[in-house]
């Protein structure tokens, strides 16, 4: 009896520890295309590795550059170098050492890996040299006013360099520094991180356990939200907000954000380019001044999306007036049409993610262009899969979001420079590239701003992207979730985040 009763007591406490255990559940709006930083293109990717991997440095509220894994660096007086010294005492997930030699096998593979989309980001590193354990420095081909930059996002996720030796597929068993370590994923539907007893900063980490779960359609994750399923959703549907303040149980959080929302171009990836749209200018700018941007923001965004013209919010330093979103002329884009020679309707193909949003702005863009002489197909896809296809040239047209980034840089250069990872569109500009690649050698922020201007004189009439509008940060979080401060960045931060239910 007495063992019996003490078995069942056994059984009681461990039911009673598993249900105190904190878990927060993450409702995502797409799945991430891959769990290696290397190789990842998509948003949702990024904020699971903020609790998978610490970078070298991080930004805090106010996109200050802040110590993460480096604790300290110094810029030569030439530019030409950037030492850092590392925190002591880190552990990978897999229990190796994070020292100096692992910041350098992390750089060289980010920058030679065959598939790596961190190239074009760390293009001015030139070595890495590590000095001691904790130690290292970054030698550059010339001045870079984006390298640090570009640190605290993927090019700068430190991850165990025994986790990615050669035969390891590191995306199956990701092993970082993080908060918290992979437990398991099932493509489409969860991934489940546990808590990393080892993380150097152990004690602001109040939760056990996190689960992101891609739910792509916004009402579902309102629903799941409503009923406790969540405790948090990403991108709150702005249509859906007065839904949520109105709930005792939940609260709304939200940020001015720093990316944006285009249409980018298939100028010559492939024989999807051979098509008016992607070989004359002119019918990018047709389409482009079909689009009313401002209906686009009231009728699909409640007036929270502003609308765009250029890669540079208004807030930023690097905004021009000169390109501010463009208003709809649907008489000049019949001019242009004309001018080009082309029998309308004009067929286009505009791919676009399967989420509510997307579809009902491209559904306005079918209508606002149909007017002008277009005929826009609307292909939906699976978020990874369109951006999957647009890199392999596999599409016409597609809309895909952009986060943003700290340097004006990361809003612009990889996107429209030669070759560079996100430029699926294959635009090549030699005047372009030149302007860009000098705006990173410049710590003057009037003398980047001039190559900006100027680099976008030109884009602005070659086109291979148009924008669309300026995103916001919405969240949907349930009462009991504590702590959490949204970043202008986008990422959702842990640290100190608890959850009372």
């Amino acid at each position: 009896m007495t063992t019996r009763l003490s078995l069942i007591a056994a059984l009681l406490l461990s039911t009673a520890a598993a249900a105190s255990a904190a878990e927060l559940r993450i409702g995502l709006e797409n799945d991430p295309d891959t769990l290696d930083p290397d190789r990842s293109r998509l948003f949702v990717g990024r904020i699971v590795f903020t609790a998978l991997c610490d970078k070298l440095v991080d930004v805090n509220e106010k996109l200050e550059i802040v110590p993460q894994l480096a604790t300290a660096w110094t810029q030569s007086e030439d530019g030409r170098s950037i030492t850092f010294t590392l925190r002591e005492g880190v552990k990978f997930h897999d229990g190796t050492d994070f020292n100096a030699e692992a910041v350098k096998a992390n750089i060289e593979r980010s920058k030679t890996l065959e598939d790596s989309v961190r190239k074009s980001e760390l293009a001015s590193v030139e070595s890495v040299e590590v000095i001691s354990p904790t130690e290292v420095r970054l030698n550059l081909s010339a001045p870079d006013a984006t390298v640090m930059a570009q640190l605290t996002d993927r090019a700068g996720m430190m991850m165990s360099p025994a986790a990615f030796a050669e035969g390891k597929d590191f995306a199956s068993a990701p092993a970082c520094s993080g908060p918290f370590k992979f437990v398991s994923r099932v493509a489409q539907d969860r991934i489940e991180l546990e808590r990393f007893a080892d993380y150097w900063n152990a004690e602001a980490i109040k939760l056990d356990r996190v689960v992101y779960l891609p739910i792509p359609d916004t009402t579902v994750r309102l629903a799941n939200l409503q009923s406790g399923d969540l405790d948090m959703i990403n991108q709150l549907a702005a249509t859906d907000i007065p839904a949520v303040q109105g709930n005792g149980n939940l609260r709304v959080e939200q940020v001015t954000g720093l990316g944006y929302q285009g249409i980018y171009f298939n100028l010559a990836n492939g024989p999807q380019s051979q098509n008016p749209l992607g070989q004359d200018a002119r019918i990018r700018q047709a389409l482009n001044l079909s689009i009313d941007r401002n209906a686009i923001n009231q009728v699909v965004f409640q007036g929270a999306f502003p609308p765009a013209g250029q890669p540079f919010p208004p807030d930023s330093p690097y905004y021009n007036e000169a390109y501010a979103a463009p208003e709809r002329d649907v008489e000049k884009a019949k001019a242009l049409l004309a001018e080009a020679g082309v029998a309308t309707p004009v067929n286009i193909e505009l791919q676009v993610p399967n989420r509510p949003e997307n579809q009902q702005t491209a559904q306005m863009i079918q209508a606002m262009a149909a007017e002008a002489g277009f005929n826009v197909n609307i292909v939906t896809k699976e978020y990874a899969t369109l951006v999957s296809d647009g890199a392999e040239g596999s599409f016409q047209s597609h809309t895909k979001g952009w986060s943003g980034r700290i340097d004006p840089d990361g809003n612009l250069h990889q996107f429209v420079t030669t070759g560079a990872g996100f430029n699926d569109g294959h635009y090549s500009n030699p005047e372009v590239d030149r302007l860009l690649n000098e705006a990173r050698t410049l710590t003057d922020p009037a003398q980047r701003k001039e190559r900006y201007d100027a680099a976008q004189a030109i884009l602005q009439q070659d086109l291979p992207v148009t924008y669309l509008y300026y995103q916001a940060w919405l969240y949907g979080v349930d009462a009991g979730v504590q702590g959490f401060k949204p970043y202008p960045d986008g990422m959702i931060r842990l640290q100190n985040v608890s959850d009372a239910d």
